[in-house]
Formats: structure tokens, sequence, C-alpha cells
């Protein structure tokens, strides 16, 4: 008896979370949100390695809940949410920037703005007398609000990043591995450091418009941090980073389409599934590679 409740109501839950009536309808009628997913995609797999190599996470979190307190402020004033959520974006990364060109400086700054920004944004929701669900979605995403012309800002905003990241590649990057010796070698670290953080600032506000607020690391952070884990070559790391951030934002969009949850739970879900095998592929390799090194030194040594 008790197996057929339990047995019901893990049938119930299922029904729940996935239901494939009219499935190819759905699909067709979100064709926007699925090609906003692969524009974020491509972005997130971008931005990602960069913030891995910065170390900068946790200014991905911080610049998400300024976010939410500019989409939120927006909301309650009747303005364009997607506006609202860039602008907070731009002056989180330019304060960020600003006050803390030092890594620590940053840190401590994020710190001081992550309670700051979501205090703010749950004001401003509670101020709020409109549908609770706009509300909701602010902080988890949402699949169906992607219209035609959000896309092509989407798309804009991507060219915009990429080209960026590529026309800052090297000096970013040597800033990043070795600040160090590229200060000595005079590249302008604070210049860097601040166009990095509008950068940062302009894929968040893309990303929360799908993943929403609280869930952004999972589309920024990681897809690269899973793909450092199976690979040390740079390249190969940005395809690799690419590829899962695909994974995780069209996967998660395409079986949110087909349930009744918000789609953040299937893209974190994915990507830490991902991430969790690239960890165990990654220490296999590392143990074959100390083990073939220790064999060579061994036979060196006879």
């Amino acid at each position: 008896m008790n197996s057929l409740v339990l047995g019901v109501t893990a049938s119930d839950l299922l029904s729940r979370i996935f239901v494939f009536d009219r499935y190819g309808e759905l699909v067709d009628l979100l064709s926007h949100s699925i090609w906003a997913g692969a524009v974020l995609g491509v972005i997130g797999g971008f931005v990602g390695m960069f913030i891995m190599m910065r170390d900068h996470a946790f200014a991905v979190h911080g610049i998400a809940e300024i976010s939410f307190a500019g989409a939120a402020l927006f909301l309650l004033l009747g303005f364009n949410v997607v506006t609202g959520s860039l602008v907070g974006s731009i002056v989180a990364a330019l304060l960020i920037g600003l006050l803390g060109v030092q890594r620590a400086e940053s840190n401590s700054v994020i710190g001081v703005l992550m309670p700051f920004g979501l205090g703010l944004g749950i004001l401003f929701l509670s101020l709020y007398e409109g549908r609770s669900a706009n509300k909701f979605s602010l902080l988890t995403g949402q699949i169906v609000s992607i219209s035609g012309s959000q896309l092509g800002t989407m798309m804009i905003g991507a060219v915009v990043i990429i080209a960026a990241l590529v026309a800052l590649w090297r000096p970013l990057t040597f800033a990043s591995v070795d600040p160090d010796v590229a200060r000595a070698k005079g590249v302008p670290l604070g210049f860097l450091s601040l166009a990095f953080m509008v950068i940062l600032g302009i894929a968040v506000a893309l990303s929360v418009q799908v993943v929403g607020s609280l869930l952004v690391l999972a589309l920024l952070v990681t897809p690269a941090a899973s793909a450092l884990q199976v690979t040390a070559s740079p390249l190969k790391a940005l395809i690799f980073s690419v590829i899962f951030a695909e994974l995780a934002i069209v996967g998660g969009i395409m079986l949110a389409l087909a349930g009744t949850l918000p789609i953040s739970p299937y893209v974190t879900t994915i990507s830490f599934i991902i991430y969790i095998i690239c960890r165990i592929i990654g220490g296999y390799k590392r143990r074959n590679s100390a083990s073939g090194r220790h064999l060579g030194a061994v036979k060196v040594a006879s």
C-alpha cells in the first residue's frame, strides 16, 4: 500500500515536471527563447573564461544583485525591466571597477554591494502591486517573455561583448594571468579592469533575463569552471566552455518547455552534472599523467 502511494506520488511529481503534450507547438511558439538561450550560451562561454582567469566569480553575483535591484525599480515605476537590469548591471560594474581595482579591494566592495542591492530589490518588489509572477521571474528567470526585439538586443549585445573581448584578448589575458609582470610592462591594468567589469555587467544583464539574478552563476561561471577541469589549453577551454554553456541553457529551455517549473532548476542541474563529470575526467587525467611521470622517472633512474 505504501509503495503504491509512493509510486503514485512519484508519478504525479513527474507529470508536473514533464508535460510533453503539444511539445512541438511550444517549441515553435517559443523559438525566440531558444535562440536567445543559444546566444547567451556563446556569451557565457566567452565571458566565463576571463571570469575564471581573473577570479571574478564573486563579482558576477554582486553585479547580479544590483541588476536585480535595477530591474525591480523599473518594474515598480512601470518602465522596461530589461533596461533596468542593464542600468543596474552597468552601475554595479562601474562601482566595482572604480572602487576595487585590486582583487582584495574588489571582493570587499562586492561584499558591501551585494546585500545593499538585494535589500533594494526586495524593497522595490514589496512595493510593487502587480502580478506576483513578474516578481518571481526576476529571481528565477523565465522563457516565455523573450520577444523578437529582445532577441535582437541579445544578438547585438553578444556581438559587442565578443568583439570587445577579441580586441582586448592579449592584454587582458596577460593582465589576468600575471598582473605584476603586466604592470611592469606598462599594461594599463586599471583600464582593462574597468573595461572587463563593464563587459561583465552587460553579460550579466543579458543573462538575468532568462536564468534570473539568483542563478546567473550557472551560466557565466560553471561552464568555464567545467572546461578548465578537462584541459589546460586556453583555446580548447574556450570551445568547451561555449559547448557546456549551450548544453546547459538550451537544454534547460527545452526541458522547461515540457514542464511547469521555472527554467533555472533545469539550467543549474545540467551545469552541475557537467561540472561533476568534468571533475571526474580531470581527476582521471591528472592521475594518469602523474603515473606516467613517475614511471618515466623510474625508467630514467634505472
